[in-house]
């Protein structure tokens, strides 16, 4: 079982890993193991482009192995957000279209810069809802103990208030600004401080480091403010999505795993070198393609692929402690 907590903590966190890329091409189903779960993002698009494709394959998926829970990593609504807890948009970019029975379990969902363009209290509001949408806050944390020896802390955060450019912009972005930034991040080190699982994961939309032509400082916002907490307690992954398509990117000296999602309906081609901004920053994959994020949890070994929108393991890395 699982809980939802938003508490503060006092312990320590040591871990010792090893990371290995392990290979691709083959089908998500032959790779599951005994906890898994799927982070999707950038999603709502009325069903068009390759939105229903990629859901119905993540139903398919949900046949064949069991899934524990949906990360929605932002942007369920494109482009304005909702109006509120009834708009239409609610039915055209999420229920109709995530209608396969294996999809109604527990989401987990963020806030996105798109949300942060409509009314975000709404998102919340939609909990009471909708039975599977569960978003306690802009930003919780959730503990799922997988086994006798094995355990995972989330972390769900909320990005866009944690950078200058939103919070700047109060006509197209009005409640970013209104959002206290210092207490999310004492919130997150605050967790993170203490956590004692074996695995700590954090969920946010925006990238800390990528390779993409979306401005800077969003990056550098969050490299200054949050990369310095996510090493600190040495986070295994930092899971985003907002640019749409898929990155694994190894930076020097950082413990961390930074993996970018792409988008499960619509995504863009991946930045070259010249166009995109990042210190020290190493590429392990990347893809223009659509999809969804698999993450597989067995014993001391997570696994994370990439799938794309057939359900094709496009790139497969583990961690084992």
């Amino acid at each position: 079982m699982y809980k939802i907590l938003i508490p503060v903590w006092l312990l320590a966190l040591t871990l010792v890993s090893s990371c290995v890329p392990g290979p691709a091409g083959t089908t998500l189903s032959e790779q599951s193991a005994e906890f898994n779960f799927i982070v999707a993002n950038d999603l709502g698009r009325n069903g068009y482009y390759d939105q229903k494709t990629i859901a119905e394959t993540m139903g398919k998926l949900g046949e064949t192995i069991d899934i524990g829970f949906i990360a929605a990593a932002g942007d369920v609504h494109h482009f304005e957000g909702v109006a509120g807890s009834s708009d239409p948009l609610w039915m055209t970019n999420y229920e109709a279209v995530y209608a396969h029975p294996e999809l109604m379990i527990d989401w987990f969902p963020i806030l996105g810069n798109h949300e942060y363009r409509g009314n975000t209290q709404a998102c919340l509001d939609y909990s009471n809802i909708s039975r599977r949408w569960i978003m306690p806050s802009r930003y919780y944390t959730l503990e799922k103990e997988v086994d006798d020896s094995t355990s995972l802390r989330l972390l769900f955060i909320d990005t866009s208030p944690l950078i200058d450019k939103y919070r700047a912009d109060s006509v197209t972005y009005p409640d970013a600004r209104k959002q206290d930034m210092q207490a999310q991040l004492q919130f997150i080190d605050s967790v993170l401080t203490v956590a004692d699982e074996t695995w700590t994961i954090v969920i946010g939309h925006h990238p800390v480091y990528a390779y993409t032509t979306k401005n800077e400082s969003e990056r550098l916002d969050l490299q200054q403010r949050l990369d310095p907490i996510l090493r600190k307690h040495k986070v295994d992954f930092y899971i985003n999505g907002h640019i749409h398509n898929f990155q694994h990117v190894q930076v020097e000296n950082s413990p961390v795993a930074y993996l970018t999602n792409s988008s499960a309906s619509l995504s863009r081609p991946v930045a070259t070198d010249e166009q995109a901004a990042g210190t020290n920053m190493n590429t392990l994959f990347s893809s223009d393609r659509s999809g969804f994020m698999l993450c597989s949890v067995e014993h001391h070994r997570f696994t994370i692929q990439f799938a794309d929108k057939d359900g094709n393991s496009l790139y497969q890395f583990t961690k084992s402690k």
